[in-house]
């Protein structure tokens, strides 16, 4: 089998190669991913849609390394996922993905602020910085003032909001984001998608979103929509991230 794709980092940011998940059930296995394959460039920006059950979130999860796929291959950043032990994995997914998930999974005896620099603070980015860090993100989506909150003081956007801060802090090389703008009203949806987009364009983060939002399908670089665990349609709306 081929390595993958050469990119503008020499090497695609995301490849699955005929990846499945079935789960045992009675009276029979639930396939929620069958034969999905991918290349995602570096660089891209793409919003994967579909009806409820149709596999995005399972898609997600396996693409950042927190689902191991029944049969098939995965890489990010050129490093095979499926080869990794579970040690190698979770070092990787804390240097290379952030993850923003449709339950936030905030700390509840955190603040605002402790919630959105957990990944710095396990990187080992001094105190200092990783403050001014999520401030300044803070300041750019609406949460400026909430730093001290814990999460059940906070509205379910305002959660959702630092969870998305938590996810891109940290400037990962691959964003993978469950239904980020659920929640939200308008000004704060297109707030996050400006920071995202602004990240994308500037740093060259990829991401990959699962959504219902005409907003953001409408924002993707590429649209691939999702039935019954397959690619019903791969559309590339924008152009392609240009290799170096």
């Amino acid at each position: 089998m081929s390595e993958p794709n050469e990119r503008s980092d020499g090497r695609a940011a995301v490849r699955a190669d005929d990846v499945w998940k079935i789960y045992p059930q009675e009276p029979a296995p639930v396939e929620a991913v069958r034969g999905f394959t991918i290349d995602v460039a570096t660089g891209d920006f793409v919003a994967m849609a579909g009806p409820s059950g149709s596999g995005k979130t399972t898609v997600l999860n396996l693409l950042g390394g927190l689902t191991r796929p029944t049969r098939g291959r995965i890489w990010v950043g050129g490093e095979e996922l499926t080869a990794l032990d579970d040690r190698h994995l979770a070092r990787l997914r804390l240097e290379q993905i952030g993850f923003v998930f449709q339950a936030y999974n905030l700390l509840p005896v955190l603040s605002a602020l402790e919630n959105a620099e957990f990944t710095l603070l396990l990187r080992g980015v001094p105190a200092e910085e990783r403050r001014h860090r999520v401030q300044e993100l803070f300041a750019q989506i609406g949460l400026d003032g909430l730093e001290d909150r814990r999460p059940g003081r906070l509205s379910g956007g305002q959660q959702q909001r630092v969870a998305v801060a938590r996810a891109v802090v940290g400037q990962p090389a691959l964003v993978l984001a469950d239904e980020p703008t659920a929640n939200l009203d308008s000004a704060s949806s297109d707030a996050l998608l400006d920071v995202m987009e602004r990240l994308n364009r500037d740093l060259g983060t990829t991401f990959v979103f699962s959504t219902h939002d005409p907003r953001v399908m409408e924002r993707a670089l590429r649209l691939v929509r999702l039935v019954d665990g397959r690619i019903e349609r791969d559309e590339r709306r924008g152009p392609v991230p240009a290799a170096s």
